[in-house]
């Protein structure tokens, strides 16, 4: 992952880093993964995990559980997941991943993030295979277990890839697998810090200082918007 997964993770924590912007973000995921699949987080891995990524940003407790009663209300806002692909200032290739309750607010503010910078919106499907979806965990290794020791037991739930970082581990593997790797390392004992379903590029690429600044504009515009989960892009 190297390079390209130390930047996007820079960046990412950068913009992430606005608390009157992220707590709504995390307890819409929260909400969503809910009403999709219960409101027990034992019984929902999806929720499991919107529920650890929200305690690892120092979510407080009363709004991930307003989040969760937020989802069996009568009052519950019908939310919808849609995704956007686009191409940015010089060439950049974004995918976005949107959870919304107005569709055509939310396409029509990303369209004109792009357009105010000299990018476009392209048809859904052509950066689809730009990008591989995978299954992206952090975690503290389990006490007394070796690296090849885990290793092992991951691959056989599923895992691809693991990078070993000063202060945690990160397993990558299919997107399809993230249920099965997510309940090993819990089996295991290790503890899961953060799980995400990312689009990782399959060809990266260079871009000068200069350039970057001028990308990152729109990146962050992106990420302030309140329906934006989520961005990708192609940087190196």
């Amino acid at each position: 992952m190297g390079r390209a997964f130390e930047y996007r993770r820079a960046a990412k924590e950068k913009r992430w880093d606005k608390m009157s912007r992220m707590f709504p973000k995390l307890a819409k995921a929260i909400t969503l993964a809910a009403k999709e699949g219960g409101s027990d987080p034992d019984m929902n891995p999806t929720l499991r995990t919107a529920i650890l990524n929200a305690k690892a940003q120092n979510m407080p407790k009363d709004n991930i559980e307003n989040a969760i009663k937020r989802a069996s209300g009568k009052d519950a806002e019908d939310y919808t997941e849609i995704t956007y692909e686009g191409k940015g200032p010089h060439g950049v290739l974004v995918f976005i991943e949107c959870t919304t309750d107005n569709t055509t607010r939310t396409v029509a503010n990303v369209r004109s993030y792009f357009n105010k910078i000299g990018g476009a919106l392209v048809p859904n499907g052509s950066l689809e295979f730009m990008f591989d979806r995978k299954a992206v965990i952090e975690f503290l290794a389990p006490e007394g277990m070796d690296k090849e020791e885990l290793e092992l037991e991951l691959i056989d739930a599923g895992m691809d890839e693991i990078e070993v970082l000063e202060d945690k581990m990160v397993v990558y593997g299919e997107y399809t697998n993230f249920g099965s790797i997510s309940d090993k390392l819990e089996e295991l004992g290790a503890e899961i810090k953060k799980g995400t379903l990312e689009r990782i590029p399959n060809a990266p690429v260079e871009f000068t200082e200069e350039q970057l600044e001028e990308i990152e504009k729109l990146l962050d515009k992106l990420d302030d918007d309140d329906d934006v989960q989520a961005v990708y892009n192609n940087i190196a």
